[in-house]
């Protein structure tokens, strides 16, 4: 029997497609539904062949949350989520917090991030906390052991939930290696770009990124204090290089010729710095 036969025999039979039998989870304060996952995700939606996609459909059914900006239980979610995929972000931004050592690090989420139970301890030596806050209004799909068990017949949506996993491990490695740059400045311009390849609006002098960033959180991307990345803002604002506030950032030009022109300042203020030593030292 061909795949699209056997599965077809079992929708009928009542075996793929037939929703759980367990009531959906109870979050107060928050809207919940049930909802085709195809017709929310595209990109998953396009991974089935056109011809499978009504069967699929009828089986990609999963609960759904909408939150305000704000702490999010994640891992309450997570553990309704146990056996299955995760919990899918379907709209929004929301910020990982993770505390150790009394320091926190922080990584940014977004549409078609795909957040996974945590299996075991992750480290036995080393105490973290983890939290979850959505920066935006955001929405949510809980995919479960029934909703895996259901989608069995398509693996096509693992796949590209596999491929969206390597892309937040490679987004997490560009974050670390613009943490490793010595200069603020520098730090700040390379994140800010990075971020606007994936939230950011082209306009006509440069990109607007309409993500709430405070001054705080951008030290946690990059490893700073919040006092430090202030001066440094600031500094970029009067060259004309980021402009902004919390809720949305301005980077004007290109960021080739912007890290051009912060490595002139440094080389200038390098020089000047020697010319003086010099004179110091012939006085």
């Amino acid at each position: 029997m061909q795949p699209a036969q056997r599965v077809e025999t079992e929708l009928k039979r009542g075996i793929a497609a037939v929703p759980s039998t367990k009531q959906p989870a109870v979050y107060p304060d928050m809207l919940s539904s049930s909802q085709c996952l195809l017709d929310i995700d595209v990109e998953l939606a396009e991974a089935i062949e056109s011809q499978a996609r009504p069967a699929a459909r009828a089986a990609a059914i999963s609960q759904t949350l909408a939150t305000d900006a704000g702490w999010l239980p994640v891992p309450v979610w997570l553990a309704d989520a146990s056996q299955g995929p995760g919990v899918l972000v379907l709209d929004g931004v929301l910020a990982v917090e993770v505390e150790v050592g009394g320091r926190i690090a922080a990584e940014l989420l977004g549409t078609g991030d795909l957040i996974q139970p945590i299996v075991g301890e992750c480290d036995e030596l080393l105490s973290c906390e983890v939290g979850w806050r959505a920066l935006t209004p955001s929405r949510f799909a809980l995919l479960d052991h029934d909703f895996a068990r259901r989608m069995r017949f398509w693996p096509q949506i693992n796949q590209t939930l596999l491929r969206r996993a390597a892309r937040r491990t490679a987004s997490l490695n560009v974050q670390r290696t613009i943490a490793a740059q010595p200069r603020l400045e520098v730090r700040l311009a390379l994140l800010l770009w990075h971020l606007a390849a994936r939230w950011g609006k082209v306009e006509p002098d440069g990109i607007r990124l309409p993500v709430p960033l405070t001054h705080h959180l951008l030290g946690q991307l990059i490893g700073a204090e919040r006092p430090s990345v202030t001066h440094a803002l600031a500094r970029l604002g009067q060259a004309g290089i980021i402009t902004g506030h919390g809720n949305e950032w301005h980077l004007h030009g290109r960021l080739e010729d912007q890290l051009d022109r912060m490595r002139g300042q440094e080389r200038g203020r390098g020089e000047r710095v020697v010319a003086a030593t010099g004179a110091f030292s012939t006085g």
